[in-house]
């Protein structure tokens, strides 16, 4: 079975149960207000007729709330701005179950109407009744996704003993600073005691967002282009960085598959400009950010990272300085990413844009991948470093969970689309943590490439 016809067999099937447990409720609200009313004694015109009259009254309120609308809705969906929706039909079905009573007030119609005192009892414990079941099962729903959050496995925290020591009291240089990557960086880097740190970014707008977060009485925010040798030579010169984390670079596969140049004059001209300064500067460690995309790539942005890795580990060879790289799969919520824009289109109740319905991805949050990244920064071996990004994930499975995060039925509220692979994507990104392919550190999660 599809998963479109799944989603639409799920919706009647989760209606009909609607219908059913509100039905359960208004007729034990019904037959406890009898009881009430009469100090549960048997009603004159019998039990059979009560009953009769209950099933009246379970017809007249679920007609109202589907009138309503109140099913249009999934309960989990359901809040404060739902209850004038509910009173409405709560209301519409009392008053309808009084004009029975007016219009019919024979006592041989008794199965057709409640008394008066029933009715208004029963728009009371139903109307308490309708609107706990809804919202207790939002609160369930809503407990349930938080602790599964949108990946399962959760984000990890590690310790950054290690990173802390290597940081503290340093003159640290971050590229990219206004980035996703590169602002968390910055942060941690803060965090960790940096004696001075410098923030480098091309854009003036992602820089001064960063800059006005006061991470450091140290800060200096830096308006350069890392592939600007001269501004580039005044940086190192003028503050003498002893760390280098260099994030900066194009990372948006198709937009670097469309402009091949302008990726390659970024992410390698530039990561080797920005390496020959550092050497020259005597930096003691620089750290390219590099990508999962680097293994065995078949787009032009893969194929920019590896080369930039390719080039930065060359200067290894001679000097003090310490050249590695830290390879990661993509970084959840980042600029740039999908996720971003399925939650637009999510909020415009737009088609949701799936490129293949069999593509995984590694996924890892900003603040994981950040703190992996200083920690490895750390280590002595001047290698390319593969962070362990756990099982994949399926981008289909991803995006159906976040229209449901966001309280809307996949492919019944929202529609999913597969738009096919772009040129450059895969439908696997290739990270294998086995031996064959990587040496285990002592720190978790952190491998070195054979």
């Amino acid at each position: 079975m599809k998963r479109e016809t799944r989603a639409y067999a799920g919706f009647f099937a989760t209606r009909l149960v609607a219908l059913a447990v509100d039905a359960t409720v208004v007729f034990a609200a019904y037959l406890f207000s009898v009881f009430l009313r009469l100090s549960f004694n048997e009603p004159m015109w019998g039990w059979r007729k009560a009953a009769m009259a209950g099933a009246v009254v379970c017809v007249v309120h679920i007609a109202s709330l589907a009138l309503a609308g109140c099913y249009r809705k999934a309960w989990r969906r359901s809040g404060m701005i739902d209850l004038p929706r509910y009173a409405v039909a709560m209301v519409s079905a009392s008053l309808v179950l009084a004009a029975l009573r007016f219009v019919l007030p024979s006592q041989e119609f008794a199965y057709l109407r409640p008394p008066y005192t029933v009715a208004i009892l029963t728009f009371v414990f139903a109307s308490a009744g309708v609107a706990a079941v809804r919202l207790v099962w939002r609160a369930y729903v809503e407990s349930r996704e938080k602790s599964l959050g949108f990946i399962d496995r959760g984000e990890r925290r590690f310790d950054n003993v290690a990173a802390a020591r290597f940081i503290a009291g340093k003159t640290v240089m971050v590229t990219g600073a206004g980035g996703s990557i590169g602002s968390e960086l910055s942060r941690q880097v803060a965090a960790a005691g940096a004696k001075t740190l410098i923030l480098v970014d091309h854009s003036e707008n992602a820089l001064y967002e960063i800059d006005r977060e006061n991470l450091s009485p140290n800060a200096v925010p830096v308006l350069a282009n890392v592939g600007d040798e001269s501004a580039m030579r005044c940086v190192f010169a003028k503050y003498r960085p002893e760390i280098v984390l260099h994030a900066a670079a194009y990372k948006h596969v198709p937009m670097v598959e469309l402009n091949p140049d302008a990726g390659w004059k970024n992410n390698v001209d530039a990561t080797k400009t920005l390496a020959a300064l550092a050497k020259e500067h005597g930096v003691a460690r620089f750290v390219l950010i590099s990508t999962d995309k680097a293994v065995n790539p078949v787009s032009s942005m893969g194929k920019t990272k590896l080369a930039a890795e390719q080039a930065v580990m060359s200067m290894n060879e001679d000097g003090k300085t310490s050249f590695c790289a830290v390879r990661f799969g993509n970084v959840f919520g980042s600029s740039g990413s999908v996720v971003p824009l399925w939650r637009e289109q999510i909020a415009k109740r737009l088609p949701v844009t799936v490129t293949h319905p069999g593509m995984r991805r590694y996924f890892m949050t900003i603040g994981e991948a950040v703190s992996l990244v200083l920690q490895a920064s750390s280590r002595p071996e001047r290698a390319i470093y593969t962070l362990d990004m756990g099982e994949s994930v399926s981008m289909l499975d991803l995006a159906e969970r976040m229209i449901r995060e966001a309280g809307f039925r996949p492919y019944v509220d929202i529609p999913v689309v597969f738009t096919g692979m772009r040129p450059g994507e895969k439908l696997f990104e290739e990270i294998d943590v086995s031996e064959k392919s990587y040496y285990r550190t002592d720190m978790a999660k952190i491998y070195i490439t054979r």
